[in-house]
């Protein structure tokens, strides 16, 4: 009975330690990659990806999307109205517990 409290706490000990050292150890690779140069192919698409945050942001959605999109997108909406229900189904849902 002992040795088994014992070996239970003692998974629980290990358990615990393990968690925490993977965490840490996650936040000391991402804390030293910042402090290294990023190779020119990382850099290259972090540049992209900021570069299409921008134009998303100044356009006020996808950025270079034709009317064949729009329309793709429409008819997208339209078909899940009709499944789902009526709503904005561009926005995340507001749920309310009683």
């Amino acid at each position: 009975m002992i040795l088994g409290r014992i070996l239970r706490l003692s998974s629980l000990f290990h358990s615990a330690l393990s968690l925490h050292l993977r965490r840490n150890f996650g936040l000391s690779a991402i804390a030293f990659n910042k402090a290294k140069e990023l190779d020119p192919v990382q850099k290259l698409f972090l540049d992209k990806i900021r570069e299409y945050n921008t134009k998303s942001k100044q356009a006020g959605g996808p950025v270079d999307a034709g009317p064949e999109f729009q329309k793709d997108m429409e008819e997208s909406l339209a078909r899940l109205q009709r499944a789902y229900g009526e709503g904005d189904l561009t926005k995340f849902p507001e749920f309310k517990f009683e």
